[in-house]
């Protein structure tokens, strides 16, 4: 771990025809070898699918969709005394939203079937009706987190 002054955090140019960060976000996950245009193609027909799919905005849904995979609590194993225990701890936003973006695109990945695009559209709409993979990660987590609340005060 670096002695030095913290990092700064990077400003995320907002996406092209969105103008959303969210989008910026998302695409950079789905990105494969610096391959940022496929990337793009991909998103913005996932988009298109679920736009049409549900008939309101897709940056809207995007956000629920990501809103409804983020996590509140997750476990950080605490050494005490020999003994390892999963303490809950409360997931900071900026990480919360990480950690949803990064499962929906690997749920996505996961799922068989056909383009990537209709994947991603698919585990996005699942996102947005509380279902799928994604959903049932952040529902684990919370689990494993209220199972070891009696740890909790191991936090610091």
């Amino acid at each position: 771990m670096s002695r030095r002054a913290r990092a700064t955090k990077r400003k995320i140019p907002p996406d092209a025809k969105y103008n959303s960060e969210m989008v910026t976000r998302v695409i950079n996950r789905i990105m494969l070898s610096g391959k940022k245009s496929t990337a793009e193609r991909i998103v913005y027909d996932a988009l298109g699918i679920i736009e049409q799919r549900e008939s309101k905005p897709a940056v809207t849904l995007l956000q629920q969709a990501v809103r409804n995979a983020t996590p509140l609590l997750e476990v950080k194993p605490r050494r005490v005394g020999g003994a390892t225990y999963q303490v809950p701890i409360e997931v900071r936003p900026d990480r919360a939203l990480s950690l949803a973006i990064r499962w929906l695109v690997k749920s996505a990945r996961a799922r068989s079937g056909k383009s990537m695009a209709e994947k991603v559209a698919a585990e996005f709409s699942d996102a947005l009706h509380g279902q799928g993979a994604t959903v049932k990660k952040r529902e684990d987590t919370h689990k494993m987190a209220e199972a070891n609340r009696a740890f909790a005060h191991y936090k610091w």
